[in-house]
């Protein structure tokens, strides 16, 4: 510890990630834990999510882009977006996340569920599957968001707190990127192989949109795999 300079600060963080990583596994592969964790969330699996991802930040921040992104100054990552205040009635966001940099942009990003059917269970043609109405109701609905954002918010916005004093943040809201989480590229596993003509249609439909991008749970959860795994070994060597 003394030779690589690893404080017990740093300790604590590696491991309580490699926990929570545990969870995400378990969440994404487990139907009974997931069952289990769901009983202790009335409001349905998408809180299952919701509340995970806001004990987790940092899977966002390290996984959506090469850019980090992480919550506004000392809030959730679910706001309502109204305008630059960002109070009172308005359009919801599961995660509003800004850019760590001398400037910081910001990013939205709608959570779904690791078991929402990425693409229609009949093709739409031979050979073609059509999103989801769930995939497809996700995309509608961030695209609003940020449109009914963007509304207000002018090019450049300091952020206030509820009582309407500044936080100190400036947030740049030129174009701002959109994700959508949702399903899992486990769908397309048949019972021999991958049903390929439906894993190109979803491919082909997400790789089209210009925003949002959609992610599924088990690519992100990959992502922040690899980042701990990194951070292990960086640790260790």
């Amino acid at each position: 510890m003394a030779r690589t300079e690893i404080t017990s600060r740093d300790i604590v963080a590696l491991g309580y990630r490699r926990e929570q990583l545990s969870i995400f596994k378990r969440l994404l592969a487990e139907p009974a834990y997931f069952k289990e964790v769901l009983s202790k969330h009335p409001k349905g699996p998408e809180d299952v999510w919701q509340k995970f991802f806001e004990a987790n930040p940092w899977i966002f921040g390290c996984s959506l882009s090469l850019i980090y992104f992480g919550p506004l100054d000392e809030r959730r990552l679910e706001q309502i977006v109204r305008g630059f205040d960002l109070t009172g009635p308005g359009k919801r966001v599961d995660a509003l996340l800004k850019s760590h940099a001398m400037l910081s942009t910001t990013c939205f990003v709608e959570i779904k569920r690791h078991d929402t059917d990425l693409v229609a269970e009949s093709s739409y043609r031979a050979g073609v599957w059509q999103p989801s109405k769930e995939l497809s109701g996700a995309v509608a609905q961030i695209q609003g968001t940020v449109s009914a954002a963007l509304e207000h918010w002018q090019a450049r916005e300091a952020i206030l707190n509820a009582d309407g004093s500044p936080t100190g943040e400036t947030l740049f809201t030129t174009d701002p990127r959109s994700y959508v989480i949702c399903g899992s590229l486990g769908e397309f596993q048949a019972e021999h192989g991958i049903n390929e003509r439906k894993f190109r249609s979803f491919e082909l439909y997400r790789r089209n949109l210009i925003r949002p991008e959609v992610i599924t749970f088990d690519e992100l959860y990959e992502r922040a795999r690899f980042i701990v795994e990194a951070e292990h070994i960086n640790d260790v060597a």
